[in-house]
């Protein structure tokens, strides 16, 4: 390259440097200092960073992770925007559903993602839950508007049309079974998740069971997914519909070959998919390079960060602006709005409604407990250290037994349940003792057993925490009576650490895990720990070695929540 070429190339990246440079200042000063960087994201003003538009050198590698749902069409919006004059960016869009997504940045493990793109908030919502209770941190991500929507709709073949004529349904009608549906795994959809926000919505108050039950009767046949519901319709009984959004079933009816199907659209409303623009990209780190004054073009951090962000915010716009893309794959605006010219849709726009994310994380914590069919050994800390008082002046064990009681009312009968105690010397030189062996719950005599025995809890105080040994039988005897046709696991909760000295010791308890390990038949243990004196890098590795999780009730009375995240999530390990 020539001196002359190379002093050009130089001048290019000055001005480069020194527009999105001072685009940073001027915008981190008009918010209120490097504190505000992410409010400036959230009321926009990062827009600002796109006009005048420097000139590029060396593109920006942007990664975006969004739901497999729009991950076709945002990689096709990206990769006209990066085509553009005004872009310089390389923009790789990764297809994952949103519930996986949340549990990998719930854990800490997806530090190369710049946005995330759900199709829903609660997600979100989840993954903040799901950090605090396995006692991680919770990132640091920015909510920022939808870019498109879908609202969820009761499938019907178009074949089966004549069932429904002259008939109104409704999420009401639902609730009282007046019709079946098919509703897919609420743990990894937003469509189910928003459905059953709409049946509880509409449960009355004077019967308190009415959504459960309805939970319990959806609960018969649960699809993987939204395709896997398409399919089962024409072998279902009469007037069955299957619950998905409208771009789900929009997208299925261009398959070759697929049975067109047609959206119902219920008569009280429905609740949408939004799917939003979740930046993780952290401005703080840009924030500290500027607090002392004006960097140069020598700051190639500074530099970097600001042109990623620069990159990044041009992008959202781009999505948002893009709505006739959207619309052509299915989707309605960000608001709600748009005509779909979609078959099986109507196109006119559609009334709908925002879905609550807290409400629906509560409610996801329920369908997990009452719906996996499993076989659970529950091992509960039963030293002298649960008499220790909590900050609402209620017992450890107190705490635990209301939990307990309160997790046990929730499980449908399909749950097979056992309960040791655990504790030093607790049956001779064993620290363990079977106090209800591994039986259905649905077996009322054996369900007043485990009712008896969680309020026997407290009389049964006594000895120190002997962890390592207790663990390694657990797993062991759960083993030894598996069953292929459940989830079997192991759920242990303890308010301390091993202090068994004539024990194993830790090393040897997970090298022995390792050698009962059997992919073909796992037996993941979910430890809790309640409280502030828990060894929860030894849970952590126990966790690990079994495929297993650990999670953390640092206060005990946040327990009832972290309990319900621990068994919400024991049929997906060790995958999520």
């Amino acid at each position: 390259m020539s001196r002359r070429s190379e002093r050009e190339q130089s001048r290019k990246r000055r001005r480069r440097t020194t527009a999105v440079l001072a685009a940073a200042i001027a915008v981190i000063a008009l918010v209120g200092g490097v504190g505000a960087v992410g409010t400036a994201w959230a009321t926009g003003g990062l827009d600002g960073w796109i006009d005048p538009v420097p000139e590029c050198t060396t593109p920006v590698e942007l990664t975006v992770v969004a739901d497999r749902a729009i991950a076709a069409t945002v990689q096709a919006v990206a990769a006209e925007y990066d085509a553009t004059e005004a872009a310089c960016s390389r923009t790789e869009v990764l297809a994952q559903e949103s519930a996986d997504t949340a549990a990998v940045l719930a854990s800490g493990n997806a530090t190369e993602v710049d946005a995330w793109i759900p199709d829903s908030p609660v997600w979100l919502v989840r993954m903040s839950s799901m950090a605090r209770s396995l006692g991680r941190p919770v990132p640091d991500i920015a909510l920022e508007r939808s870019i498109a929507t879908s609202p969820v709709v009761f499938a019907a073949p178009v074949s089966r049309a004549e069932e429904f004529a002259g008939r109104e349904l409704s999420w009401k009608g639902l609730l009282n079974d007046e019709f079946p549906a098919l509703l897919p795994d609420p743990e990894a959809s937003s469509a189910s998740l928003n459905a059953l926000q709409s049946l509880e919505s509409r449960a009355d108050i004077t019967q308190p069971r009415q959504f459960q039950n309805a939970m319990f009767r959806l609960n018969g046949e649960v699809p993987a997914n939204a395709d896997a519901a398409f399919a089962a319709l024409s072998v279902n009984a009469p007037g069955s519909v299957a619950i998905a959004s409208e771009q789900q079933l929009a997208l299925h009816n261009r398959k070759v070959g697929a049975e067109p199907l047609l959206a119902l659209y219920p008569s009280d409303g429905s609740l949408a998919l939004s799917y939003p623009f979740l930046r993780l990209l952290d401005e703080s780190e840009l924030a500290k390079h500027l607090r002392d004054g004006e960097p140069d073009e020598s700051d190639a951090q500074a530099v970097e960060l600001a042109s990623r962000a620069h990159e990044l915010g041009a992008l959202k716009i781009a999505l948002w602006k893009a709505k006739d893309r959207f619309a052509t794959d299915g989707f309605r605006d960000g608001r709600g709005g748009g005509e779909l010219e979609q078959d099986g849709v109507v196109e006119a726009p559609v009334e709908v409604s925002s879905a609550a994310a807290s409400a629906q994380v509560a409610i996801l914590r329920t369908w997990g407990v009452v719906s996996v069919r499993s076989r659970i050994l529950t091992v509960i800390d039963l030293s002298g250290s649960m008499e220790e008082p909590t900050v609402s002046g209620q017992r450890r064990i107190d705490v635990l037994q209301q939990a307990a009681a309160t997790t046990l009312a929730q499980f449908s009968g399909q749950v097979d349940l056992g309960v040791w105690g655990f504790s030093t010397l607790r049956a001779g030189e064993q620290d363990w003792e079977s106090l209800a062996p591994i039986d259905r719950l649905s077996n009322d005599a054996h369900k007043q057993l485990v009712t008896d025995v969680i309020a026997s809890l407290p009389a049964r105080l006594g000895g120190a925490t002997g962890l390592y040994d207790t663990t390694l039988a657990a797993v062991q005897s759960v083993r030894e009576q598996y069953d292929p046709e459940k989830v079997n696991s192991v759920l242990l909760l303890t308010d301390g650490r091993n202090e068994d000295e004539n024990g194993i010791s830790g090393e040897q308890l997970l090298a022995e895990l390792a050698a009962l390990n059997d992919p073909a038949r796992p037996v993941p243990v979910t430890l809790v720990g309640i409280g502030p004196d828990t060894d929860l890098d030894a849970m952590r590795r126990i966790a690990e070695a079994t495929g297993g999780a650990a999670y953390s009730a640092a206060r005990p009375e946040d327990l009832s929540v972290v309990l319900t995240d621990a068994l919400s999530q024991r049929a997906c390990r060790p995958n999520c």
